[in-house]
């Protein structure tokens, strides 16, 4: 492949084609929301700090850091990085781009995450200091922040990053073509340029790499199809531990659904293990919270909750919605499910709806395509979801997730829920600096969210790569990050 063109398509000499199942919605760092925004995103935008491989986090714009206190931070940065329309990345821009997140007529869904960044004060030509107005542990995680340039204000095209490729084209609903930043401070990318190829369907997108039109695929794919990719078209296929959560979000405001007993019946009517033996081929482990194994802060006593139909239909029955004919046709309730229109995830929606049709409760499947289907997740707009959530550092993502000042547009508490404990908790996590003590904070709420059930906890997803052998050296990240594609070369 290398230095010359494929027969299969259009794409420049040297570019990696990856497939991907939904096209980048934001690109811009501070409204990027969904997987593919941000992990496109991390390949144009450099942060302060990035994670490693082991969910570390490492100087990255940030030529070193430290903690001054509880409630300071100082950074010097690297000198002479540039924009990638040449301008010099400075303390201006680190600092502009954190106060147009705080600005409310921004509206960046990730404005909550800063609410105590109180002020970032320029110490020296390379050098800034964020002040916090309270000591706030989890706030590291917020120099993972893409940096974009002085002025650069929301809209159509993102504005330049900083980071080992830059954009070369965005083609609505169908591709994003980045080429490799000749002039990265670190070192130049080995690939001339990648291109994210939107294919929604797995079938196709699996097609599509046999015919040698798509080279790389991470996850989204039918898990039926791996045997056949690995013996018919030579494909490398690997699998490994991975922290995305795949969830049942719930519209707590719906006059049924805000009723725990309810909400622990779906749970319960919900064969996990079956779904992922028979539809996903062990692709994923069954999840029993939002914190996985990997997370230092996961609590092993977490109960989960089995398959057991019989005691779903009690609790039904004494939330108030007893079987109306005895086992017969009629359901208890009818509640609508919306996922989006890729083949596996329908398959999954129908198995939910033939189990939970055993307990008595009538699903109606939505699907759509998934920009309709993100927005109205967003505003609140369904009675059942399933989303998954990638990305998982520190334990604090739950503030984001199910205090009661997330809510949108403040946050991600798409589903409204509200538990003053858990508020309580959640805001004790953040102040606290000694980690053996926000473990105990976090178990007393993956405890309470493992009873209260604000969303149902599904399974964490496994990552799998598939690619050609001629492409050599990504290295798997658990949260699915692609950041590792800059040292990929293609042989």
């Amino acid at each position: 492949m290398s230095g010359c063109r494929s027969n299969h398509d259009d794409r420049p000499a040297d570019y990696l084609v990856v497939g991907i199942e939904s096209h980048p919605i934001q690109l811009d760092p501070r409204y990027a929301t969904d997987a593919n925004s941000v992990r496109v995103g991390n390949l144009i935008y450099n942060s302060l700090l990035r994670a490693d491989d082991k969910l570390r986090l490492q100087p990255e714009l940030a030529e070193s850091w430290r903690m001054v206190d509880g409630r300071q931070y100082e950074f010097t940065l690297r000198p002479n990085v540039k924009f990638h329309d040449g301008r010099p990345l400075t303390v201006a821009d680190v600092k502009y781009t954190f106060e147009s997140i705080l600005d409310p007529t921004n509206q960046s869904p990730k404005r909550g995450q800063l609410k105590q960044l109180a002020a970032i004060e320029q110490t020296a030509s390379h050098q800034l200091r964020f002040h916090l107005s309270v000591a706030h542990a989890p706030f590291v995680e917020q120099f993972t922040m893409g940096i974009v340039p002085t002025g650069s204000l929301r809209g159509d095209t993102p504005p330049p990053g900083s980071g080992p490729f830059k954009l070369e084209s965005i083609e609505a609903g169908a591709k994003v073509t980045l080429k490799a930043n000749a002039d990265y401070w670190e070192n130049k990318p080995k690939l001339a340029g990648v291109v994210f190829k939107n294919v929604p369907d797995a079938m196709v997108r699996a097609l599509e790499f046999k015919k040698g039109a798509i080279d790389f695929m991470q996850n989204d794919l039918e898990p039926d199809m791996l045997p056949w990719l690995r013996s018919n078209t030579g494909a490398d296929v690997s699998v490994h531990q991975g922290t995305t959560y795949q969830y049942i979000g719930i519209n707590l405001t719906h006059p049924i659904l805000q009723k725990r007993q309810v909400r622990q019946a779906l749970a319960l009517a919900i064969d996990r293990d079956a779904i992922i033996k028979h539809l996903l081929k062990d692709s994923a482990a069954a999840a029993n919270g939002l914190l996985s194994p990997i997370s230092w802060a996961y609590d092993t006593t977490v109960p989960r909750w089995p398959h057991d139909p019989a005691q779903a239909k009690k609790l039904l029955d004494a939330a108030g919605y007893p079987d109306p004919d005895g086992d017969g046709p009629l359901p208890r309730f009818r509640l609508s499910y919306k996922t989006t229109n890729i083949d596996l995830r329908r398959r999954i929606a129908e198995a939910l709806k033939e189990q939970l049709q055993k307990v008595g409760i009538e699903l109606e499947i939505r699907s759509y395509e998934w920009a309709t289907f993100f927005s109205d997740v967003k505003k609140g707009n369904f009675h059942l979801y399933s989303l998954a959530w990638v990305t998982i550092m520190d334990p604090d993502i739950e503030y984001q997730i199910f205090h009661s000042a997330s809510m949108p547009p403040n946050g991600d508490n798409r589903g409204r829920y509200r538990n003053s404990e858990v508020d309580r908790l959640l805001e004790q996590g953040r102040v606290e600096s000694d980690q053996t003590a926000r473990k105990e904070i976090y178990r007393q709420v993956q405890q309470i969210l493992a009873d209260d059930l604000p969303c149902v906890p599904l399974w964490w997803w496994k990552n799998v790569v598939v690619k050609k052998p001629s492409v050599k050296g990504f290295l798997p990240y658990p949260d699915g990050d692609l950041i590792s594609l800059k040292n990929v070369t293609l042989r």
